[in-house]
């Protein structure tokens, strides 16, 4: 018999009718801060391993919280991925699980974690990238977000290009709040430098805040200062080591501005990237197998770690999700979940972090993107790919999954897939939206990686290149 973890809405209905719901007691609200860096590898800080990139701001955060060394996204790509840590629910409950086309976005019919603490007398901010919609009605601004400084479309330079992504209207441009912007300097640097001064302003204010901080780095064009390059001139990674430089430093502006006006004890911060890795940016996510786009742990794993002052610190080995922070969030704010549009997926992980639970907050996690899926339970890891097969992975004792364990643990791929059917009765089949040509990209790339082969399809040329068109 399936656990009833397994089954959506049994739980969340389930929870809400033993409960009355579900909030922390807080006699003062904290702020709020999600930093989500884009495409990033799972090697590249200091504090989860890297040896040649220079983090030392985030790595002095990290030391100051609790590390997930099991901590996963909700999809290896970015808008699907984003979509999960707005709404704090799997995307594919909205038909959400690739990057979505010009006129689609996170479904309106969810609520976006702005919402809800904009209702509970927050004041609200996203500083950044977008990638959930480009139409009108996905804007920022109408999905709870107060303030909105950043750029709508999933990329863009680094630099001011006005005859580029700067064009008058373009999705790509700067603005606030639906206004274009001209800006001078670097990116990381501008969007870094409005959220101190929007921090500052918030010491004026009696009102908490919550800010969702989405750096567009490490993602792809590879740009960065002519300063940052000179000071990693020798570096073999030379571009991602003066862009990550970049946004260490931005986020130690961030960070530095909040304990200045006393508000960083107060502030529950979150740090992750969007996914793993992309294998266009040179990045590492050692030790782990696959790369942005994919199932495999370098897909779905990622650096990820929570600092609330001095409450904790340490490592947390147990399995934990970025459709936690919603739940963690909100519960730390004292917010009831029953008062919410619609039940989360995620979990609360303050009485983890404090010891007061246990083992794992998700017994079970689940992935799919059109046909090509994955299951964790415990530390097993199915991954299924349609016309290709399962493969099975004890992630415990072979965490570079390399080693099948389908054909000797036959029962245990059946419970896992029975599970995932399970939670498929949950979402929206078929999504809205398909990869395209992308699919059969990752297609190939998946039967490459489940093979234990050398990737060699990374973009649609390759596959051009293989039919000789």
């Amino acid at each position: 018999m399936l656990n009833n973890k397994v089954i959506y809405t049994t739980a969340a209905l389930a929870a809400c009718a033993v409960s009355g719901c579900s909030a922390e007691n807080s006699k003062e609200q904290p702020n709020v801060l999600v930093i989500l860096l884009d495409d990033a590898g799972y090697n590249d800080f200091g504090f989860n391993g890297s040896k040649d990139l220079q983090t030392p701001n985030i790595d002095k955060l990290a030391s100051e919280g609790m590390i997930f060394s099991d901590a996963h996204v909700s999809a290896s790509v970015s808008g699907p991925s984003r979509a999960g840590i707005l709404s704090g629910r799997y995307q594919q409950r909205c038909g959400y699980e690739c990057n979505l086309g010009n006129k689609l976005g996170l479904g309106l019919q969810e609520e976006t974690i702005a919402d809800v603490f904009l209702k509970n007398g927050y004041n609200t901010s996203c500083i950044g990238k977008w990638h959930q919609g480009n139409a009108a009605e996905y804007h920022p601004n109408k999905r709870g977000f107060e303030h909105f400084y950043g750029f709508i479309a999933g990329s863009r330079s680094y630099f001011y290009r006005p005859n580029r992504d700067d064009k008058p209207g373009d999705i790509h441009n700067l603005q606030l709040n639906g206004e274009q912007l001209n800006f001078d300097g670097y990116l990381t640097d501008v969007l870094a430098d409005e959220a101190v001064n929007y921090i500052q302003k918030q010491q004026e204010n009696d009102k908490p805040f919550m800010m969702y901080l989405a750096f567009n780095a490490v993602h792809t064009p590879m740009e960065a200062t002519a300063e940052d390059m000179e000071r990693f001139k020798n570096h073999p990674r030379q571009k991602l080591a003066a862009m990550t430089w970049a946004v260490d430093r931005g986020i130690g502006k961030v960070i530095n501005k909040l304990k200045e006006t006393g508000m960083y004890d107060n502030t529950l911060i979150f740090f992750l990237s969007d996914n793993g890795g992309a294998h266009d940016n040179t990045s590492s996510n050692y030790p782990l197998k696959g790369f942005k786009g994919n199932k495999y742990e370098g897909g779905i794993r990622v650096p990820f770690f929570v600092v609330y002052g001095d409450r904790y610190k340490g490592r947390f080995d147990g399995l934990v999700s970025s459709l936690d922070i919603f739940a963690t969030s909100i519960a730390a704010a004292g917010i009831d979940t029953c008062t919410l549009k619609n039940p989360i997926d995620g979990v609360n992980l303050l009485p983890y972090l404090s010891g007061e639970k246990k083992g794992n907050p998700h017994e079970i996690l689940f992935w799919r993107k059109e046909r090509k899926s994955a299951v964790r339970m415990g530390d097993y890891k199915l991954v299924n790919v349609e016309g290709i097969g399962q493969r099975l992975y004890n992630l415990k004792d072979n965490l570079g999954e390399d080693v099948d364990l389908s054909e000797e643990k036959p029962e245990l791929c059946e419970k896992m897939i029975k599970a995932y059917n399970e939670w498929e009765k949950g979402v929206i089949t078929p999504m809205l939206w398909d990869e395209g040509i992308w699919h059969e990209v990752t297609q190939e790339t998946h039967r490459q990686l489940m093979n234990n082969e050398k990737v060699t399809f990374f973009t649609p040329r390759d596959l051009q290149k293989q039919s000789g068109k």
